[in-house]
């Protein structure tokens, strides 16, 4: 189900992979990654669509981290490339398309903010209680569950103080009729696969329902076996020892690389980090750490590299007898930044919501909103895909709403 809730977004991405190119100036325009007039014509016309329907497709595209965006221009992301092969990686495509339907499907013109957000925020209680019915729900008992959500959500904002008052008066009600959000929360949600919505009642899909019950993050890539990885690739190595304990994967590098030449092994590594999944940056360099010395050219000529930028310079800081904890001092600012991100990615990717939650402790800003205004700043690929995940993750109600707006913002490219 996944794969054909994709498929549009899937034959847009692979049209302009194929028909654009790489770097091609008439790809994108705005700066944002966004199809230009003159690409949506093409594309109508080659694939037999409606420029809208380009349009759409498209945006799920990125939404869904099939294309990324670097430096105003789109690359196809690693989903995309492992669409045939890798199943996992069409369930992460599809949860992250899941995770941002308010993204995709914006809220019917001339309503509140606040009310919107509220809605947002209520929406899992929503699903849930789809899931738990295990079959069709009138629309009229969800918009009463709605109601009594966003309720809630209000007496959780309501804050104490200790200076004397009138007697505390009852939260009121939703003022704003939430009938019509609901109905686009719901449509939404129809659109993106996740549940059916007709004749004034809801269902979960099968897709959906499995969504709702691994409560969208926690989706486990399984461990591959460590037997024969001495013959993998090197990405094929690094999968295969993502979930093993540290101790047991350095045994696994040791092994790989004893199995090749040097020099031969340290390029295949730097390729797999160049890729799109984070995770196999990181495991990259974890392997580059045993390599040592002789990896040390190498690891120097990619400093340059922004993606490798920031664990290069750690490599290095290590390598040159820094600390491992002080290590981090080497970077800059910015530097630090775009390597939470790119750890957040490869969380919200191979690991579960309780972990990106708790990748908030280690950024190096001090508070949350200092933090967003920052990783909006840097650019990030994944920027718009790690901040959705990280609001359907946080318990925080009010926190998880800053950081939709922030992924709202960079989506569109507002402030």
């Amino acid at each position: 189900m996944a794969r054909s809730e994709l498929a549009g977004a899937v034959r847009v991405a692979r049209w302009a992979d194929t028909a654009l190119g790489p770097g091609r100036a008439d790809a994108t325009a705005d700066g944002k990654a966004v199809l230009s007039d003159a690409a949506v014509e093409r594309a109508a016309r080659e694939l037999g669509l409606s420029p809208a329907q380009v349009r759409a497709d498209w945006d799920t595209a990125r939404l869904a981290g099939l294309v990324e965006v670097h430096g105003g221009r789109a690359r196809p992301g690693w989903r995309l490339r492992a669409w045939d092969r890798d199943d996992s990686a069409v369930l992460r495509g599809w949860v992250a398309l899941f995770d941002a339907w308010s993204l995709a499907h914006p809220e019917p013109t001339g309503q509140e903010p606040a009310a919107v957000a509220e809605v947002v925020s209520a929406m899992p209680q929503v699903l849930s209680f789809l899931q738990l019915s295990a079959g069709p729900v009138p629309v009229e008992q969800l918009l009463d569950l709605l109601e009594q959500r966003v309720t809630e959500l209000r007496t959780e904002r309501c804050e104490i103080t200790y200076a004397p008052r009138p007697e505390p008066k009852q939260p009121e009600a939703p003022d704003a009729p939430l009938a019509p959000l609901l109905d686009w929360a719901l449509r939404a949600l129809a659109a993106v696969g996740a549940l059916t919505y007709g004749d004034g009642q809801a269902t979960l899909t099968p897709l959906g329902n499995w969504a709702v019950w691994v409560k969208l993050e926690q989706i486990c890539v399984a461990a591959q076996s460590p037997a024969g990885n001495i013959e993998a690739s090197a990405e094929e190595m690094l999968r295969g020892c993502a979930q093993l304990r540290p101790h047991a994967a350095r045994a696994e590098y040791r092994a790989w690389l004893a199995a090749r030449p040097v020099a031969g092994a340290v390029s295949e590594l730097l390729r797999a980090a160049r890729g799109d999944d984070a995770l196999l940056r990181g495991l990259a360099f974890e392997a580059l750490r045993v390599v040592g010395a002789p990896a040390e050219p190498d690891v120097r000529a990619v400093v340059d590299e922004p993606a490798l930028r920031p664990y290069a310079l750690l490599w290095l800081a290590e390598h040159d007898g820094v600390d491992p904890e002080d290590a981090h001092e080497v970077l800059t600012r910015e530097e630090a930044t775009w390597l939470w991100v790119d750890t957040a990615a490869a969380v919200a990717d191979h690991g579960e919501a309780s972990m990106l939650v708790r990748h908030l402790e280690s950024a190096v800003q001090p508070t949350v909103p200092e933090l967003l205004e920052e990783v909006r700043a840097v650019g990030h690929p994944r920027t718009v895909q790690v901040l959705v995940a990280l609001a359907a993750a946080h318990p925080d109600p009010a926190l998880a709403k800053a950081v939709r707006r922030a992924a709202f913002q960079v989506h569109t490219g507002g402030h």
